[in-house]
């Protein structure tokens, strides 16, 4: 999909210093709002944004204060990895 933007002559000069990096930091700010709002998980934000690694899209959403979620399973796994890493 190709989106075109129309942005005020007022701002564009300031913006076309920038307009190297302009697509993809409104790609970065659609996905992590997307995610916010639940429009997008964390693995359609990776394919998005072309992420090599889980922990490189948790590191992009946590960056912008969107916190991905855990769910109850990895929350047990968590506590059963600690406590045996206690026990040894």
């Amino acid at each position: 999909m190709t989106l075109t933007l129309n942005i005020p002559d007022l701002l564009a000069h300031r913006i076309d210093a920038a307009a190297s990096s302009l697509a993809r930091r409104v790609m970065e700010g659609f996905a992590a709002q997307s995610y916010r709002e639940g429009v997008l998980s964390a693995a359609e934000v990776r394919a998005l944004l072309g992420f090599e690694s889980r922990w490189e899209t948790e590191e992009f959403l946590s960056a912008r204060g969107v916190w991905p979620d855990t769910s109850m399973d990895e929350v047990a796994e968590g506590a059963w990895a600690l406590r045996e890493s206690v026990r040894e």
